[in-house]
């Protein structure tokens, strides 16, 4: 009887809509996880905090963000460039947001 109940429970439970379309939660921002699939292969967190950074305001790390995806080939749109520019700007440098 226990095993019936138990299988009973199971199907009602996988049948149900909710369950069957739940999607795994994930803070991660799309910034965050374009840069950890395309970019933390060659970057570690010392190219963001070396002496000679390109990036020294909000413009020129999206021009940097925008030129290595370019070099990587990976034909960004202009809102994933700034997804992660604005992942990098968060984590790494803190600029005012499209200031120069």
């Amino acid at each position: 009887m226990t095993g019936r109940w138990i299988f009973a429970v199971l199907l009602v439970w996988l049948a149900n809509p909710a369950v069957a379309n739940a999607q795994p939660n994930s803070d991660a921002s799309r910034g965050e996880l374009l840069y950890s699939t395309h970019c933390i292969s060659c970057h570690t967190a010392k190219i963001h905090w070396r002496g000679k950074k390109l990036a020294k305001d909000w413009v020129s790390l999206n021009a940097q963000v925008r030129r290595w995806q370019e070099v990587a080939g990976l034909k960004w749109s202009d809102n994933d460039i700034a997804e992660v520019t604005r992942y990098l700007n968060t984590l790494h440098y803190r600029y005012p947001e499209g200031v120069k």
